[in-house]
């Protein structure tokens, strides 16, 4: 595949595209030896130098169109006999962009760029695939307006989509959603058995005459094209964002702690005043006026000491050559706080 000069050694990350064209505009790049001219394209494979030095670059980009024969799995794992990745033998590492289930067959894509993946795959950017479906008797007109219209499968209504009937038995079908054996499934709720599902179309790249079994390299028009319909795609949301709610759960009793203090403090404090005005009752009853006021300021005294923070007592004699402690500052209390993780289903 072809690729402008000035941004291959921009995705080198030694310059700007615009300070590339400078280089190239000065004789400063060499493309196989030979000075380089604005605006011209190379190939991966060619030997870029810039002031003499070979251009450090990354991996080639590789795109493939495969016509997945039945019988493969789509999977890269290597212990999976008859999986995909074997299958094509390419001779680097790349991935397939979805997955069509054992049984099926038809175009499935395959790259090592995974910007690209989650922007095909994902159900909010309504990116088309398109299937050709034979089912095991015939279609009737209450079928096809069920499958168009939507249907339930796994507790889900599938989303409205193009239906379009070719024969008594096979339909043409473009969805947008990548639910697990979403079409499959779609036909057993409505009764009916798939019998041959083969995918034609994704996006703008069409299967045509390629024969089963074997695969291609995208096109740069269809490259071109594809990068163009992937302009407003959105990936799939990182993991980061699943923090919000377990946040939420680590803070909830720190707010809850407050209020629950507040409430000990607040009885704990009624509670003493009461205590402290029986004992000044007592003490005034006995003659000792004056001592009885100081016992209950004592005790008031104590109250506050304790919804503070700290710890204060203090002694006095009672008639009768009984000592006693007011009841309100032997506990310490705080009104303060506590203290704080390519998609897409086989059909």
């Amino acid at each position: 595949m072809e690729i402008r000069l000035n941004k291959l050694i921009c995705e080198s990350g030694l310059c700007s595209r615009r300070e590339a064209d400078k280089m190239i505009e000065q004789g400063r790049v060499l493309v196989n030896d030979r000075i380089a001219e604005v605006g011209s394209k190379v190939y991966f494979r060619d030997f870029v130098k810039v002031d003499g030095i070979p251009l450090k670059r990354r991996e080639e980009t590789v795109y493939i169109a495969l016509n997945k024969p039945p019988g493969i799995t789509c999977t890269t794992d290597p212990t999976e006999r008859d999986n995909v990745v074997d299958f094509v033998n390419y001779p680097s590492r790349i991935f397939n962009i979805g997955r069509l289930d054992k049984p099926s067959e038809g175009l499935l894509l395959l790259t090592n760029d995974g910007s690209i993946v989650n922007k095909i795959l994902r159900e909010s950017n309504d990116h088309e695939k398109e299937y050709i479906v034979t089912v095991d008797k015939p279609i009737t007109a209450e079928f096809a307006q069920r499958m168009a219209n939507g249907v339930s499968i796994m507790g889900i209504m599938t989303k409205k989509c193009k239906f379009v009937q070719e024969t008594d038995t096979r339909f043409q079908i473009t969805i947008t959603q990548g639910l697990n054996r979403q079409i499959r499934r779609m036909c057993e709720a409505l009764g009916y058995d798939v019998l041959k599902l083969k995918r034609t179309r994704i996006m703008n790249i069409r299967l045509d005459k390629l024969p089963s079994g074997e695969w291609r390299f995208l096109t740069t028009e269809e490259l071109t094209t594809l990068n163009d319909l992937l302009v407003n795609s959105v990936e799939t949301a990182a993991p980061a964002k699943k923090k919000a709610p377990s946040k939420k759960k680590t803070e909830e009793p720190e707010s809850k702690a407050p209020r629950k203090t507040a409430a000990r403090n607040t009885y704990s404090a009624s509670s003493t005043d009461n205590k402290a005005s029986k004992s000044s009752t007592r003490n005034s009853k006995s003659g000792a006026g004056t001592r009885g006021d100081r016992s209950f300021k004592a005790s008031k005294s104590g109250s506050n000491a304790g919804t503070s923070g700290g710890r204060t007592g203090k002694s006095y004699s009672k008639p009768g050559g009984r000592s006693g402690k007011p009841s309100g500052g032997s506990r310490s209390g705080s009104t303060g706080g506590g203290s704080r993780k390519p998609t897409s289903g086989r059909r």
